[in-house]
């Protein structure tokens, strides 16, 4: 996977959400085609990836994110799917993704899937790692041990992502479908689908940038009528599953 090789990747940016019928994606994924280039990784910046979410056992990440707690965080292990099976051995992301008011941060790990489980389950810290990686290990292993975290859901989907050019350095559109998630069956081994998280017609697309929206972009936003929405793909499977009750954030099937 392109720049996999940094081993720590950090964020610091805004993310914009938006809920599309595939029509409406299809229609300004085209429009957009000159202005951007599709991710390197993928076959023509489309991959599949998995999620799967750490809580506790009465949802405290859930319940920051609806009360809109300005300083709130979430652990997960993600997975970019290949032609390769999942084994113990093959790397994953461990991630913990951060909202501080409007700015999204994320730190994350790159990691053995059986060291990432071992990590996330509070057993151990990887013996081995530069000294920024085990801080961030330590990080990760506190909020284990603080919150009494346990794999709570999976989330699925396929992702066509698209890259700014050098006049919008940074800037990332991407277009997720067929999301489906899973509260039981937690390995990320499983081949088990699990049930739609949205109505098979909606795409969500996702405008990430480290400064501000490009005026083009900004436009076709506008000339598109495009809302922006509040959504949170952990937060909707815990409520289409009826794990919690449905916030003013759920988005019907």
């Amino acid at each position: 996977m392109r720049n996999v090789s940094g081993i720590i990747r950090k964020f610091n940016r805004f993310e914009l959400k938006y809920l599309l019928t595939s029509e409406q994606a299809a229609h300004f994924e085209n429009k957009i085609q000159g202005y951007l280039h599709p991710d390197t990784y993928g076959r023509g910046g489309k991959y599949r990836l998995s999620s799967l979410y750490y809580d506790s056992s009465k949802y405290h990440f859930y319940w920051e994110k609806i009360e809109g707690i300005k300083f709130r965080r979430k652990l997960r292990i993600r997975h970019y799917e290949s032609s390769e099976p999942l084994t113990d051995q093959t790397k994953v992301f461990v991630e913990i993704k951060q909202r501080l008011d409007r700015v999204t941060q994320k730190r994350r790990l790159r990691l053995a899937y059986q060291d990432a489980l071992e990590l996330c389950s509070g057993k151990s810290i990887p013996e081995i790692l530069l000294p920024e990686e085990r801080s961030i290990a330590e990080e990760i292993h506190e909020m284990v041990l603080r919150y009494n975290l346990e794999p709570t859901s999976v989330v699925s989907y396929f992702r066509k992502a698209y890259l700014g050019t050098d006049y919008d350095e940074g800037l990332r559109v991407t277009f997720d479908t067929d999301l489906h998630y899973r509260t039981h069956d937690l390995d990320l081994r499983s081949k088990a689908k699990g049930e739609s998280l949205l109505a098979l017609h909606h795409v969500i697309m996702e405008i990430k940038v480290n400064e501000r929206v490009p005026y083009w972009l900004t436009e076709f936003v506008g000339e598109s009528n495009l809302k922006l929405i509040r959504v949170s793909k952990y937060c909707q499977s815990l409520e289409v599953s009826e794990k919690v009750p449905s916030s003013r954030f759920f988005i019907s099937l």
